[in-house]
């Protein structure tokens, strides 16, 4: 069953349509604003400069902003994998949350449910892949952290709508905050590179690779957000390429 879509449409977009097979990646994001309906207005501000092509409210409800076929403005400076800027190869999605500067909240069940709709939706139209499926902080992780932790990506992997690891979840605690050896951090950070994240140059290598490493903590290490790669993050990573 398909989410049940309204229009609020944005003036924030490329004018010019893109192709359908231009579209290969989802890109989830919250708000990060207290208020649902500032939030919403911001969006179809003209002088604010960012939208995207959807938004679900707290009640689940989805709003179409900018019609997939044209460039939203809401991945900014990114970058996965051999792509920059994914604004344009990607379709935007905004949850309403407070976000980490505010008061970081659980996603409501009723916009977990729509989100899952709305993923199968466009994951069927644009045909793409669940390992394309990411979060703002993945793409731009020296600038964002949404959705954070507490986005279920690990519910959205059962239905097949995210990546995740298929590791024994007890077994892996064991290696929660095990220390790496230098070879193994280098074979980290080689992975995460292969996944898709930024490549990191030696230049601020230290706080990149913290910064790097909490981007993926968060979407697939989710309840110790350190920076600190350990045995957990390492095998975690070495699972999804195999997958």
């Amino acid at each position: 069953m398909w989410p049940k879509i309204s229009i609020n449409y944005s003036p924030n977009f490329n004018v010019i349509k893109r192709p359908k097979k231009n579209i290969k990646f989802i890109i989830i994001h919250y708000t990060g604003m207290r208020n649902e309906l500032s939030a919403l207005n911001r969006l179809c501000n003209k002088e604010a400069k960012v939208s995207a092509h959807y938004f679900i409210k707290k009640n689940g409800s989805v709003f179409n902003l900018v019609p997939p076929l044209y460039e939203a403005w809401h991945a900014g400076e990114s970058c996965w994998k051999n792509l920059k800027f994914l604004n344009r190869n990607s379709v935007g999605i905004e949850i309403q949350n407070s976000g980490h500067d505010n008061k970081y909240e659980n996603f409501s069940q009723k916009q977990i449910a729509s989100t899952k709709k709305l993923l199968k939706y466009l994951m069927n139209k644009y045909k793409i892949n669940s390992k394309n499926v990411l979060g703002h902080s993945d793409i731009a992780p020296d600038r964002k952290k949404d959705p954070g932790e507490k986005f279920p990506w690990k519910e959205l992997a059962k239905s097949k709508l995210a990546q995740w690891h298929n590791l024994d979840e007890k077994k892996l605690k064991r290696k929660r905050l095990m220390p790496l050896n230098l070879v193994e951090e280098s074979d980290f950070i080689k992975n995460l590179n292969k996944i898709g994240y930024l490549k990191i140059s030696k230049k601020n290598y230290n706080l990149k690779k913290k910064i790097i490493t909490k981007a993926f903590q968060r979407h697939f290490r989710q309840k110790i957000i350190n920076g600190i790669p350990d045995q957990e993050c390492l095998i975690i990573s070495n699972n999804l390429l195999k997958s």
